[in-house]
C-alpha cells in the first residue's frame, strides 16, 4: 500500500512540544514523523559527557511520552544523520525535512552541512526555524537586541492536537550512557531533566526563589537555590526561551501592580533575571557567526599566548580534580563535579586560575569544564571561556584572586568544609589559607596539597604577558574590527507585543546591560 508522504521533523536540542514551530507547521501540511537521531560520533567528542547524555536521555524519554499522547510516539535512530535519514527516504516517502536552527559545537556545524548536502540531493526542503535571539548570516549588530524583543514577544506556538499514528515504524532502544562510550565521571547530585522538571524550576522561581536572585546569585551555597537552575532546560530546549522570557515579563508586570517594598524588589530582581536572557542569545551570537571561536583566538594577536608547556598535564589534573591547594577554588571545582553546575563567579574564577595562574591553555580548561556543566552550551561556553581568559581583545582583563573570593563569598568557610573535608580541623579564620595556620605542617603536603603556584607572582607574571600583546595600534585596530562585528549595542531592550496583566501602566525602563565587569548568566 502506497504511503502519503511524512514530514520529518527533526529533534535536536529542542526536546519539547509546546512552541514547537517545525513541528506545528509540519503538523499542518500532512503526517508528521517525529525523529530523533542518537550520533554516536557527536558523543565521541571531547566536549560531551556521560552526565549530559543523561539529562538529554531523561528529556527525550518525556518527549517520548507526550508525542505518544498525541497519537505518534517518538521514532528513535542510532547511527550518523545522513545515513538514518537516507534509510527513513528508502522506504518511506518524505515530503520535507523540518528542524529547529542549532548553533551547537563544531562537529554538529559540519553534521548540518552534510545534511543540508543530503536534502539538495534528494531534492527536499530542510526548513530550519528559529528558536532562539539567534540570528542567521547576521551582518552587523545593529538593531539586534530590538529584534531580539520582537521575537520573544511573539505567540507562542500551540502543539498539534493529534498526529497520525505512523502504525509499525520501527523506533531502536534509546541507548544508556555506557552503550555510547560514556562512563561515569563523578557526579552525584544530577539535575532532574524533562518538561516537568523544567516547568517547575520555572514555576518556583518566578514564585518564590526570585527574591534573593541579586544578592544571593554568588554565593556558593545559596546561589544553587537563589539561581533558576533553567540553564540545561534552555540547553536542550525543553522550555523555549520565548516560553522563559514571556513567563518572567508576566510575573514581572503582576508584582509592578502590587504595592510595597517586597514586590518592588522582586520585580528588580526579576527584571536583572530578564537582562541575563538577553544575554544568553548575545552570546551564542558570537559563535553563529564565528564558529572558529570554539577552536581559534578570536583576536590575532593573542593566538600562540600560551603555547602549552610539560607542566600542563600535571596543572590541569590538579586543577580538574580541586587539588590545587587553594581551598575556595577546590572546592568549587568538587562541587561542580559533585553537581554538573556551577554559578557565574565560580564558572568565571576557574577559567581565570586556570588561564592566568596555571596559564593553561584555554582550550584544554574549556574542555574539561564542558564535559562537567549538564547545562553545556557551546555558543556561550567557548565565547565565555575566551573572554575570561584574555583572549577576545575586546573585553576587560578580568584576574580572580581565588583566596579573596574564598573570604568575600564563603567567610564562615561552610562551603569549603563541606566540599573539601581535610581541613576540618584549621580554625575559622585560617580556612581559606590554611598554610598560615600554625598546625599547617600536620595538614599541608599530606591529606591536603601545598599551593601548585605562588598566586600573587604568577598573578604579576600573567597580566605582563597578557598586557605585552594589548599594546600597540595592530593590537587596537584588530580589537575595533573585533568590537564591530561581536560587541553589544547599549540600546534599550524593553518587551513588546505583550498583554497587559495590570491596569497599571507598563514602566518605560528598560532591561540593564550589565558592564564587562558585571556580566553573570546565572541561570
Amino acid at each position: 500500500m502506497q504511503r502519503d508522504p511524512v514530514h520529518i521533523v527533526w529533534f535536536k536540542r529542542d526536546l519539547r512540544i509546546e512552541d514547537h514551530a517545525p513541528l506545528a507547521m509540519a503538523a499542518r501540511r500532512g503526517t508528521v514523523l517525529p525523529l530523533y537521531i542518537v550520533e554516536p560520533d557527536l558523543w565521541a567528542q571531547a566536549d560531551v559527557s556521560a552526565r549530559q547524555w543523561d539529562f538529554t536521555r531523561a528529556c527525550l524519554c518525556e518527549l517520548d511520552l507526550a508525542l505518544g499522547r498525541l497519537g505518534q510516539r517518538l521514532i528513535v535512530r542510532v547511527g550518523p544523520a545522513v545515513d538514518v535519514l537516507e534509510r527513513i527516504a528508502a522506504v518511506l516517502p518524505v515530503a520535507g525535512l523540518w528542524s529547529h536552527e542549532e548553533t551547537g559545537n563544531g562537529w554538529t556545524f559540519q553534521r548540518d552541512r552534510a545534511v543540508t548536502a543530503w536534502a539538495r540531493s534528494r531534492g527536499l526542503d530542510w526548513v530550519e526555524l528559529r528558536q532562539t535571539g539567534v540570528q542567521r548570516r547576521l551582518k552587523q549588530r545593529e538593531g539586534w537586541a530590538r529584534a531580539w524583543d520582537r521575537q520573544m514577544g511573539e505567540p507562542v506556538a500551540a502543539p498539534p492536537r493529534g498526529l497520525p499514528s505512523l502504525g509499525a515504524i520501527d523506533s531502536e532502544r534509546l541507548p544508556d550512557a555506557r552503550d555510547l562510550g560514556l562512563h561515569p565521571d563523578g557526579l552525584l547530585e544530577p539535575q532532574a531533566g524533562g518538561r516537568h522538571a523544567g516547568l517547575d524550576l520555572l514555576h518556583g522561581f518566578l514564585t518564590t526563589r526570585a527574591a534573593t536572585y541579586r544578592r544571593a546569585m554568588s554565593s556558593p551555597l545559596a546561589g544553587a537555590g537563589a539561581c533558576s537552575r533553567l540553564s540545561p532546560h534552555l540547553a536542550l530546549g525543553t522550555l523555549s526561551m520565548k516560553e522563559v522570557a514571556q513567563a518572567t515579563q508576566g510575573r514581572i508586570a503582576e508584582l509592578d501592580g502590587e504595592r510595597g517594598a517586597g514586590p518592588r524588589a522582586f520585580a528588580a530582581a526579576l527584571r536583572s533575571f530578564a537582562g541575563r536572557l538577553h544575554w544568553h542569545c548575545h552570546f551564542m551570537q558570537k559563535l553563529e557567526s564565528e564558529p572558529a571561536m570554539e577552536f581559534r583566538e578570536l583576536h590575532p594577536a593573542t593566538r600562540g599566548l600560551r603555547p602549552g608547556s610539560t607542566t600542563d598535564a600535571h596543572r590541569l589534573a590538579a586543577w580538574a580534580a580541586g587539588e590545587t591547594g587553594f581551598p575556595f577554588l577546590d572546592a568549587s571545582m568538587r562541587f561542580l563535579r559533585a553537581t554538573g553546575w556551577l554559578n557565574f563567579r565560580m564558572r568565571a574564577m576557574a577559567v581565570s586560575f586556570a588561564s592566568y595562574n596555571l596559564w593553561l591553555p584555554w582550550r584544554l580548561s574549556g574542555l574539561h569544564l564542558a564535559r562537567q556543566f549538564t547545562d553545556y552550551e557551546p555558543g556561550i561556553h567557548w565565547p565565555q571561556v575566551q573572554m575570561q581568559s584574555g583572549t577576545t581583545g575586546i573585553n576587560t582583563i578580568r584576574i580572580y584572586n581565588v583566596v579573596k573570593q574564598g573570604y568575600d563569598q564563603d567567610p564562615s568557610g561552610v562551603f569549603v568544609r563541606r566540599w573539601v573535608p581535610e581541613l576540618a580541623d584549621v580554625p575559622d579564620c585560617f580556612v581559606q589559607e590554611p598554610w598560615r595556620w600554625e598546625g599547617a605542617d600536620g595538614v599541608i603536603g599530606k591529606s591536603y596539597p601545598a599551593r601548585i603556584v605562588d598566586l600573587k607572582s604568577s598573578t604579576a607574571d600573567a597580566k605582563e604577558r597578557i598586557y605585552g600583546v594589548r599594546s600597540g595600534h595592530a593590537f587596537a585596530a584588530a580589537a575595533s574590527d573585533i568590537q564591530e562585528k561581536h560587541g553589544s549595542r547599549k540600546s534599550g531592550i524593553p518587551m513588546t507585543g505583550q498583554r497587559r496583566t495590570s491596569s497599571r501602566r507598563p514602566s518605560r525602563k528598560t532591561s540593564p546591560v550589565p558592564t564587562k565587569a558585571q556580566l553573570k548568566l546565572d541561570f
